[in-house]
């Protein structure tokens, strides 16, 4: 059977696990947020897509509310929880500002490809080190999932939400190793000319070839 829960489409993809801070200034939103703070009950973010919102979102639980201003909006603190599929999607709940919809739970198969793991840490240590940013390698722990991950490895929303179709974390496997090769070319090649024009104007230390 269907669950019901209260929905806050955005223009995000929401990891199970994630920590987001949000400022809400909607007063359908803030309605939301009134709501499922009281009840201790969580509200679902599904992407908002191509002008349209995505069948697949997750839950979100409410932490904390930070701070409320004045006008009613406030600062929250969430964190994502469960997957789920929208089965049907109301605009506007009966007596509510806000969407909801009918839901199922998704479940997640965790059959990580260790070899498939090892290359894809080789190449975000290699993608962190041409953009100078090291230490987010060295603070990747060991136990990493690919929801852990995919906000720093400049993938498109649209890619970030079909990591979010798959099922399984040896197919978001697949689809990351996929994207970090395609782009690691790329980016090396930017640094390169941002170098380049870096050093245009400047005394230049060449060593003349030998022929």
């Amino acid at each position: 059977m269907a669950d019901f829960l209260p929905l806050f489409p955005l223009s995000i993809v929401v990891y199970p696990g994630e920590k987001l801070n949000l400022h809400i200034f909607e007063p359908r939103y803030k309605e939301l947020v009134q709501d499922c703070f009281r009840a201790g009950k969580p509200f679902g973010i599904p992407a908002f897509l191509k002008k349209g919102v995505s069948e697949i979102g997750t839950e979100v639980i409410i932490s904390s509310i930070d701070k409320t201003y004045d006008s009613g909006e406030m600062d929250i603190r969430c964190k994502g929880g469960n997957l789920f599929r929208i089965m049907n999607f109301y605009r506007q709940l009966p007596t509510k500002l806000y969407a909801g919809g009918e839901v199922e739970p998704l479940t997640d198969i965790d059959d990580e490809n260790p070899t498939t793991k090892a290359l894809i840490k080789e190449k975000i240590q290699h993608l962190y080190e041409i953009l100078g940013l090291a230490t987010l390698y060295l603070n990747l722990p060991d136990n990493f999932k690919i929801y852990d991950i995919a906000h720093q490895l400049g993938l498109s929303l649209e890619q970030e939400y079909l990591l979010l179709q798959r099922r399984r974390e040896s197919e978001r496997q697949t689809i990351v190793l996929a994207h970090l090769i395609a782009i690691l070319p790329v980016v090396e090649e930017t640094e390169r000319l941002k170098d380049q024009v870096k050093l245009n104007g400047h005394f230049k230390n060449l060593i003349p070839p030998n022929f």
